[in-house]
Parts: C-alpha cells; structure tokens; sequence
C-alpha cells in the first residue's frame, strides 16, 4: 500500500512507488540531485514524475522547472546515471512538457524565502 494512500486530502509524493521495490530504491537514489540553481533534490522538487521499469527500454519521465532552464542537460545526465547506476540497466529519460509549478514538490514550503 502507498502510503498516506487511505487519506483523501494526503498529497503524495511523486513518484507514487511501493515500498522496498526497485522504482523506490532509484527514487531514493535520485534524492541525491539537486537542482543547482534551487538547491532543493529533484524528488523533493517532484521533478520525477514516474519511473517504468517493466518496459523495454525502461524510462523515467521527468519534468524540468523552466522550458529552457540552464542545467536541464545537466540535470538530465545526473538523473540517468544514478538511475543506471542503482538499476543496472539502461534507463531513457523522457522530458515531459508539462509546467513545472510548486504544487508539484512533496512541501511547497520549502520554497519560502526562495
């Protein structure tokens, strides 16, 4: 069961993954990027937005803060190592185009006095 899965009004971090399985072990990796222009981790900022390992190639879909945000390639190798390096296999990683907003992040607070 995720967790806060039974309480409506929880706001769950994305990506949603079950405890002690592979998504959640690179989930935990990837707390280790930090967007460097923030300095918040990129989970923390929700910038992860769902890991498949059950596909071929696997994929993580991400989204980044701003269209054309200055580290995006950075970030986007940082995010495909780690996650092969935890993995073991190829992952691509797909941009999404969605916006970014603070809503996406596990606290929105954390951006006070950003």
């Amino acid at each position: 069961m995720v967790q806060g899965a039974d309480d409506p009004l929880a706001h769950p971090s994305y990506p949603l993954v079950t405890p002690g399985s592979p998504e959640e072990q690179i989930k935990l990796a990837l707390r280790q990027v930090f967007d460097p222009e923030i300095g918040l981790e990129v989970v923390q900022l929700g910038l992860i937005r769902e890991i498949i390992l059950d596909s071929e190639p696997a994929e993580i879909k991400m989204m980044l803060t701003t269209p054309f945000c200055p580290y995006g390639g950075w970030l986007i190798q940082q995010i495909k190592d780690v996650s092969e390096s935890v993995s073991g296999r190829k992952i691509k990683i797909t941009v999404l185009p969605d916006l970014w907003s603070p809503e996406h992040m596990e606290d929105p607070g954390l951006l006070a006095g950003w």
